[in-house]
């Protein structure tokens, strides 16, 4: 008993003394060569706690929600960072289909992820931190945010591209709004390539097929005329088109341009290989010379695990479209200008003060669970993010009673997309930065953050400590943000939450 106490102390007193070092609003980059996040902490201006603690065991890496459950301040949570929607995006397609999505398919995280944050931006590559929160409903409880952003891109200024298409081809792509849906997506975006840009195309059915090999994009008329005769045949065997189009990849891989693989599919693979590790294991080699995956679904019956596992395992993201119109944003506004990396393997670490913190729980990244000892251990994945990404992680903490003080100190880690040298950047916030009232008096962001979080939970039908509010009262406040934020999105998400209150 006398350790366990001693060793509280000896930590409590350690978060002090990086709180000393570093207020609650510097922020602070130091590139260094990598170690483990083992043993000894180290103390220096911008450094996080360095407490060799596991990641809480509770973090199941199933797709059922999971029961609500504190961890003991004194551990650490180290996750992934992932920019994914897609789980947003099918959800969103399915409440408007008028069913609820099915909860082992929802993910707060990337529900979050979906919206507009307005962080700051850093100067140059890797991430800007920022960590705010405010006291929530509950009494004692307080809602944290962990913030990072990096910098976007001039898509004049971009490196140039190699784009391999991976188009499922199979008879379930027949369905209105998908091979179709497809087909305007990339003869769309081929008029939007600069001249430094090259295209591949292979399509795959029960067998895989190289449509086009790599083509500079400024031969239009022979990509357009390619596009034309995707049509659909057959079963749907993901593995043999993946291979086929990381083996073009590879082949027409160029140092000094982007190299990327975008897999489109409906993700319902039911021929070959359709587990994500064994299709992965198949590629792994190709993989490995930095070529990164964007997986993007579609159609109303979806293979959403499938899909998000090949893209969080495959340095990549996924993003789900459900109309012509979702498809442009994807391929014409956000794609030319986002294929740039800005970090590769990048993970956050959140050291909590055992003073002021009696337990916490990171809501979502189950699936993003990293042990402590990961988070300087560059041999274990992280997540690769572009410019002009938002990633957010909110907590839900339980305060002690009358505290003050450091609340916690943020970290993100991640590696120069081109050298791998590693650098990091930390925050930390002080109980007294916490807005009092969240409902009433945090950033509006912050507020929709929340409301999304909680709307996400009530789908997936977790326990959730903070918030006792229905559906209604949640519409209620997506509705009041609306006009605060004056953005569509947050008045898509009110009507959003509507719908499933009529359909629970």
């Amino acid at each position: 008993m006398k350790s366990r106490i001693l060793i509280c102390v000896l930590a409590a007193l350690a978060l002090l003394a990086s709180a000393c070092g570093a207020s609650s609003n510097d922020t602070t980059a130091a590139r260094e060569p990598s170690h483990p996040a083992g043993g000894t902490a180290r103390q220096g201006q911008g450094e996080g706690d360095a407490s060799g603690n596991d990641a809480p065991e509770g973090s199941a890496t199933g797709r059922a929600a999971p029961t609500a459950r504190a961890e003991p301040a004194d551990e650490i949570s180290t996750f992934a960072l992932d920019v994914d929607t897609a789980s947003y995006g099918y959800a969103r397609s399915t409440l408007k289909a008028g069913r609820l999505p099915d909860p082992a398919q929802v993910r707060p995280e990337e529900f979050v992820n979906a919206f507009r944050q307005g962080y700051p931006e850093p100067p140059g590559d890797g991430f800007a931190v920022q960590l705010d929160g405010a006291r929530g409903p509950a009494e004692g409880t307080a809602l944290l945010r962990v913030g990072l952003q990096t910098r976007t891109a001039d898509a004049a200024a971009r490196r140039p591209a190699n784009l391999t298409f991976v188009v499922d081809v199979s008879g379930s792509m027949g369905d209105p709004g998908r091979l179709d849906l497809v087909r305007d997506a990339l003869h769309t975006l081929v008029d939007q390539l600069g001249p430094g840009d090259q295209v591949s195309i292979v399509s795959f059915s029960d067998q895989a097929r190289l449509r086009l090999s790599m083509t500079p994009a400024g031969e239009r008329r022979e990509l357009h005329a390619a596009i034309d005769t995707l049509a659909t045949e057959g079963s749907t065997d993901v593995s043999a088109g993946l291979v086929a189009g990381y083996a073009e990849a590879a082949r027409a891989f160029r140092p000094v341009a982007t190299n990327r693989v975008i897999l489109l599919s409906d993700g319902l693979a039911n021929t070959g290989d359709t587990t994500w590790q064994g299709i992965l294991d198949r590629v792994e080699e190709a993989a490995g010379r930095r070529i990164t995956l964007l997986c993007v679904g579609v159609g109303r019956e979806y293979g959403d695990t499938l899909m998000e596992q090949l893209a969080d395992h495959g340095d990549g993201a996924a993003v789900y479209v459900a109309s012509t119109e979702e498809a442009r944003e994807v391929f014409v506004d956000r794609l030319p200008a986002n294929l740039d990396l800005r970090a590769r393997d990048a993970k956050a670490q959140v050291a909590f003060n055992p003073a002021t913190v009696a337990s916490y729980r990171l809501l979502g990244y189950e699936n993003r669970a990293l042990a402590a000892q990961d988070f300087r251990d560059d041999a274990k994945d992280g997540g690769e993010v572009g410019p002009g990404h938002a990633v957010t992680a909110l907590y839900s903490v339980r305060l002690r009673p009358g505290t003050s003080g450091q609340l916690a100190m943020a970290t993100v880690r991640w590696q120069d997309p081109d050298t791998r040298e590693p650098a990091e950047t930390s925050r930390a916030l002080e109980v007294a930065g916490l807005s009092d009232r969240l409902w009433e008096e945090a950033p509006p962001r912050l507020q929709v953050d929340a409301v999304v979080a909680v709307f996400a939970q009530r789908l997936r039908r977790a326990e959730e400590e903070m918030f006792t509010e229905d559906l209604g009262a949640l519409a209620g406040h997506a509705e009041r943000l609306a006009a605060a934020t004056e953005d569509p999105m947050v008045t898509e998400l009110a009507e959003l939450i509507r719908r499933a209150g009529s359909l629970d």
